[in-house]
């Protein structure tokens, strides 16, 4: 089974540099993704492994050859998720215990 990289852009830097006469370094600033939308793709990702394996009870090959990664990355972005949504769940509970108790001291 052959399988494609996954690319986001036609064209590299470099060849976009040759193309339109500007530094690859340029070229590099103008098309790259910015870094909140990069690190919430990052976190989705994480978040489909760890439902692929989890949920759906795929084993870890399964979900390695699934998103196109090798074993161990699949297998460290799971735990990585993991402890996201327990951190996650854990801020929710404190959030709700705070908003039920009343305050200890009244602010003057």
């Amino acid at each position: 089974m052959v399988e494609t990289m996954r690319r986001k852009r036609k064209y590299t830097a470099k060849e976009g540099a040759a193309r339109l006469g500007l530094s690859e370094r340029y070229v590099r600033q103008l098309v790259a993704q910015p870094r909140a939308e990069w690190i919430a793709e990052k976190a989705a990702e994480r978040e489909a492994i760890r439902v692929f394996h989890d949920d759906e009870g795929h084993s870890w090959t399964q979900t390695a050859a699934h998103f196109g990664l090798h074993v161990d990355t699949v297998k460290r972005r799971a735990y990585t998720a993991r402890k996201e949504r327990a951190a996650e769940r854990v801020e929710a509970e404190q959030k709700a215990r705070e908003a039920n108790e009343p305050p200890l001291f009244e602010a003057s």
